[in-house]
């Protein structure tokens, strides 16, 4: 297995020298190489229906050049996967990784939609577009379509009533939009903008285009009164059609074009979506075949509990969603008679299992407890996580806080083992310290206001893990006296609660990124998203730029914040290293997330005769969009159905 920090090692690098993020060498054109059509197009070529490739292509494609294990391939075949909700044909999106500059998987920034990029300081940003380049329904991709998210969506009250995405804007204020040709845009903000090519690049990017000439049809400043009329449907208002229709993120409206390598073309409610190829995607291999290879991907929803036994039973292709550490001997033991392999790729989240306090808690006096530093001090101590590691891991996780792993140049052993020692006694003296002396019946702790410590922990409820370390964290957490309750939900309700505030405590994953250098943004550890669940209503504050949720009110959130802000200000590497020092120092001592184990396993089910899949890889959300950095485009089956 490769060690992460061979695999992150250049990130550093790559991420100073921002000012020079574009392609080397002179771009092959498309009359350049010697194409060949793909099958699956042959008759829609004969009959006039469609162009022939050369026509389809950018007149600059974006070569691909594969060597090593990964080889040219072959066009053909269905890619079978399963989803647990049909909301999960996002990951068409995620996996499939066409993004204006995108992550290569020694995490490079690179240009990809784009031909080529300039920065200058670090806040003028000028894009080339590949000329030539079209949407999935032949229409030109051109910086009209920059122009019209700029001006006509983001900045339109209507579509966008808390004006530009908050990525958006440095020290507030948005930059100023120029279309300088057909194929070039620039953005000039006031100061740095280190975060604007990572969010490009994201798993859920930051998408600043749109396919202008499909949308336009569904916006007041370019349709009639009566075109709108027609168009509207059910809708309350042109403004909510127009957000229906435009869904480049969620991928569930079929009509609207893209540029992914595949194209959705069910419509929801549905249990399988079918994809198939994009007849105008810029990539090329370097033979002349148009990528993707394989022509279609067929993903079927399922319970997620059952989507191990159906990999296990060769129900897929390709798998890791749903699937976990603990169903790693099960698919081995499957997988010589159902015709797959299993591969472990390495987790580089913070944390592969948090415990997430929520300090946005509607419920006054827990909200006054969670609040209280030694309260999570004490939870965390009451974690046995040897023992965890060894039940469930067979000790091949890292027993620990969430934080940075130790591959990454900004770890410090005191951020992975602040509060994190196996004491129950110190545990129980902190909890003493709060005055949570008296106890009622079974020995449970009371609070303030007499009732008993019973503490409901929420998770997504998609596989028996969480549950299972549950269990021995109930057993530890019982010595202190509080009681532990497992309320599994489905996740859209799980997360619902959350944001309401009607969650005590929930599990999910810790800090995506767990390998950062001191470039990456540290947006993740300030209160900044609704979807860090130890703050929801904080994180709504700071997304919804105080139009829903509260402003943070503790000292330690607010400072972070003000660290955040530091960052993005920052003009040197010592002065962003300096910040999230001092931001990783709070979240150890103040304990915002209980973490518990990281640098898990995750299992890959991988069909034998697909080929380009790394048996050895970095599974991670972003960076790295799980399997998009590795550029689904390119697997191939040997033999093609």
């Amino acid at each position: 297995m490769k060690p992460l920090m061979r695999v992150f090692g250049m990130a550093a690098a790559v991420f100073a020298t921002l000012l020079f993020l574009t392609t080397p060498g002179p771009l092959p054109t498309a009359s350049a190489l010697t194409l060949i059509e793909t099958p699956m197009f042959e008759d829609a070529v004969k009959s006039g229906r469609l162009p022939p490739v050369a026509e389809r292509l950018p007149a600059a494609p974006s070569v691909v050049t594969l060597s090593g294990e990964r080889q040219a391939g072959r066009h053909g075949g269905d890619l079978r996967m399963l989803i647990g909700r049909s909301r999960d044909v996002r990951l068409l999106v995620v996996y499939g990784y066409a993004r204006l500059v995108g992550y290569t998987e020694n995490f490079e920034l690179v240009p990809d939609i784009l031909e080529s990029i300039d920065v200058e300081e670090g806040r003028i940003f000028t894009l080339h577009l590949r000329p030539g380049h079209k949407w999935s329904d032949g229409a030109p991709f051109t910086s009209e379509d920059f122009r019209y998210w700029w001006e006509d969506v983001a900045n339109n009250p209507n579509l966008s009533p808390s004006g530009p995405p908050v990525d958006m804007l440095v020290k507030e204020e948005p930059p100023v939009f120029e279309v300088v040709d057909e194929t070039t845009v620039r953005y000039t903000w006031p100061a740095n903008n280190a975060n604007f090519l990572p969010r490009l690049a994201g798993a859920s990017p930051l998408f600043i285009y749109r396919p202008a000439h499909f949308l336009k049809k569904y916006h007041a400043d370019y349709a009639t009164e009566a075109e709108l009329e027609e168009r509207i449907g059910r809708a309350r208002n042109w403004a909510a059609q127009h957000n229906r229709q435009d869904n480049m993120y969620r991928f569930d409206n079929p009509s609207l074009p893209t540029l992914q390598p595949w194209m959705n073309t069910t419509r929801p409610p549905a249990t399988r979506f079918k994809a198939e190829r994009n007849p105008y995607f810029h990539r090329v291999d370097e033979n002349g075949r148009q990528l993707p290879y394989i022509d279609r991907v067929i993903m079927t929803q399922a319970t997620a509990q059952l989507i191990p036994a159906k990999a296990g039973a060769g129900e897929v292709d390709l798998q890791a969603r749903s699937i976990y550490f603990n169903n790693y001997t099960f698919l081995r033991a499957a997988q010589k008679r159902n015709n797959f392999e299993t591969y472990l790729w390495r987790e580089a989240k913070g944390s592969h299992f948090a415990l997430f306090p929520n300090l946005n808690i509607n419920d006054p006096v827990w909200r006054e407890v969670m609040r209280d530093a030694r309260f999570r001090r004490a939870l965390s101590l009451a974690i046995d996580r040897d023992l965890i590691n060894e039940a469930i891991f067979f000790g091949l996780a890292i027993p620990g806080n969430n934080t940075v792993l130790p591959e990454s140049p900004l770890f410090r052993e005191e951020y992975q083992t602040k509060w994190a020692q196996f004491d129950i006694d110190l545990a129980n003296e902190l909890l003493d310290e709060m005055g949570l002396t008296e106890r009622g019946r079974r020995n449970v702790r009371l609070l303030p206001d007499g009732r008993e410590m019973n503490v409901i922990v929420e998770t997504a409820g998609e596989d028996t893990e969480q549950t299972d370390i549950l269990e021995l964290i109930k057993d530890d957490w019982a010595s202190i006296g509080i009681k532990l309750f497992t309320k599994p939900l489905q996740r859209e309700v799980f997360r619902n609660r959350i944001f309401a505030g009607e969650t005590q405590i929930s599990v999910w994953t810790g800090f995506e990124n767990g390998v950062p250098t001191a470039a990456f943004n540290p947006v993740a550890l300030a209160p900044t998203s609704q979807h860090s669940y130890q703050w929801p209503k904080w994180g709504q504050y700071y997304e919804t730029k105080g139009r829903v949720g509260e402003p943070p009110d503790m000292l330690a959130a607010i400072e972070l914040q003000n660290l955040h802000r530091q960052w993005l200000n920052a003009g040197s590497d010592e002065e962003r290293t300096e910040v999230w020092g001092k931001m990783l120092s709070i979240h150890a001592d103040q304990v915002f997330s209980i973490g518990v184990v990281s640098g898990v396993m995750q299992p890959i089910v991988v069909r034998n005769g697909l080929r380009n899949v790394p048996r050895e890889g970095i599974y991670n959300w972003d960076p790295g969009a799980q399997f998009g950095m590795y550029r689904p485009d390119t697997f191939w089956f040997e033999a093609a159905d």
